[in-house]
């Protein structure tokens, strides 16, 4: 059985690199609309009807086409091609089941190596109330139109970051209290929730609970712990800083994920100075200056080759506590 433009050749075997929804994946399943960790929205291919149907040039191109727009996303290298004309041998089986099968793995593991990711602007800022000695706790929402351009959001590498920011002092100057929340956010860095997993920038201070394994396809109904810091370096040892997510359904149904984050000063040492002590001491000397939480999103653009691409239709601050 010849594969050259204009024989007839295996349709089933084209059909199969197209749409095939098991292991091996077709194009379909892994740029399509696809499922559970595949899928990026993009245009499916046709295939062609059973029997001894001869496969066109055009059928063939229209593959290798769209294996390659994918692998300019995903950042894979691919087999040498070049489209092919009536007559012209086409790509051999192999070559092309090995590509897709690259793809698909990249496509499941929220493709890592995409480069064309754009920050997008600030969609909430949650700034405490004051001052405080305890903590600062707020959640955020993102939410999308629906669960499977939430899987393509995440599966082309897109990415809901969290930054905290300290904009004021605990007393007229800042302090080691201060000090150590600006430690805390150096060790935080920049908070991504990816497809499979989650990370964080930074690197000091104490990973007291290590749950980055968890991810967009990983969220449940209830709140998971993905990290907690304590401060291991600073005056205020007690600090600790957690990020959790939680989803309104489980993975293959969630359109909303929901990030929880807590900055907690556990010295319980801190009081607030009164007027009749003050001896020219601020009031808040021993308090933290207010603090704010972020988030924004990493959006897959389609400067390398994806068309269209998703993100979310809204997000929402659902809490922000100052105690």
């Amino acid at each position: 059985m010849g594969y050259v433009a204009g024989e007839t050749i295996l349709d089933d075997e084209f059909n199969a690199f197209v749409a095939s929804s098991s292991d091996p994946y077709g194009f379909n399943h892994f740029a399509g609309t696809g499922a559970t960790v595949y899928g990026l929205g993009q245009a499916a291919i046709p295939t062609v009807a059973g029997g001894t149907t001869t496969i066109a040039a055009a059928q063939w191109n229209s593959l290798l086409a769209g294996i390659d727009n994918i692998a300019n996303h995903t950042n894979d290298t691919m087999t040498a091609r070049t489209a092919v004309t009536a007559g012209d041998t086409i790509a051999i089986k192999s070559a092309v089941a090995a590509d897709l099968a690259t793809l698909a793995a990249s496509v499941a593991a929220g493709s890592p190596n995409a480069t064309a990711i754009s920050a997008g602007s600030e969609l909430q800022s949650s700034r405490s109330g004051t001052r405080y000695a305890g903590s600062h706790i707020v959640e955020h929402s993102i939410t999308f139109s629906n669960a499977n351009e939430a899987r393509f959001f995440f599966n082309a590498g897109g990415k809901i970051r969290v930054n905290l920011t300290r904009v004021g002092n605990g007393g007229g100057s800042a302090t080691d209290k201060d000090d150590s929340v600006d430690e805390m956010i150096t060790a935080m860095g920049d908070f991504d929730i990816a497809s499979l997993a989650s990370t964080r920038s930074g690197t000091t201070e104490t990973l007291t609970t290590d749950g980055l394994a968890i991810g967009f396809q990983d969220v449940t109904t209830s709140y998971q712990t993905v990290f907690l810091l304590t401060q291991a370096n600073g005056t205020y040892t007690s600090m600790t800083l957690k990020g959790e997510i939680k989803g309104n359904a489980t993975q293959g149904s969630t359109t909303n994920v929901t990030i929880k984050m807590t900055l907690t000063d556990a010295d319980g040492g801190d009081i607030l100075y009164t007027s009749g002590n003050l001896s020219s001491i601020d009031q808040f000397e021993n308090f933290i200056g207010q603090t704010d939480f972020a988030t924004k999103l990493m959006l897959p653009t389609t400067a390398q080759g994806l068309n269209p691409v998703y993100t979310l239709s809204g997000s929402a601050e659902t809490s922000n506590t100052t105690a």
